[in-house]
């Protein structure tokens, strides 16, 4: 398998960044608001928010998946928490190593970030991307609740 490029989001990625993000929006049945992806945008590319994210660039250097994480405080260890938020590959080339390759790429920063942990949520029917995760993490054994406001 080809070794897969990962780069950080930067100034002047937006129109590459947000056919990938409505793409992700797609496979999960959401539309969230442009305003609402504006201010994610702005938020991923300030250096003083805990947002980051990434593109996996193809053979090209073509944008063909992207990652958002954050980094928090957790009461449970003295590291911060990385939340792996997002996801996404352009669905031709699923399975061709490129979210492996995002995922891999989140665990190098946490780790240099001296986060205690990188974690993630799917959902159940997910079961194509839980393959790769079963293989690269540990199932937590929690169940998510949650009240929109």
């Amino acid at each position: 398998m080809q070794t897969v490029e990962i780069r950080p989001f930067e100034n002047g990625d937006f129109d590459t960044w947000y056919p990938l993000w409505r793409g992700y929006q797609a496979f999960y049945k959401v539309d969230i608001a442009r305003e609402t992806s504006d201010v994610t945008w702005a938020r991923l590319l300030d250096s003083a928010e805990p947002m980051h994210g990434a593109f996996a660039l193809d053979a090209a250097g073509r944008p063909v998946g992207l990652v958002h994480y954050i980094e928090h405080r957790s009461c449970w260890t003295t590291g911060d928490y990385c939340y792996l938020q997002d996801l996404f590959v352009e669905p031709g080339l699923r399975g061709g190593g490129y979210g492996r390759a995002l995922i891999e790429h989140v665990y190098a920063w946490a780790r240099g970030a001296g986060c205690s942990r990188v974690w993630w949520l799917t959902h159940e029917s997910n079961s194509d991307a839980m393959l790769l995760y079963d293989r690269i993490a540990d199932k937590s054994g929690f169940v998510q609740y949650r009240k929109v406001l």
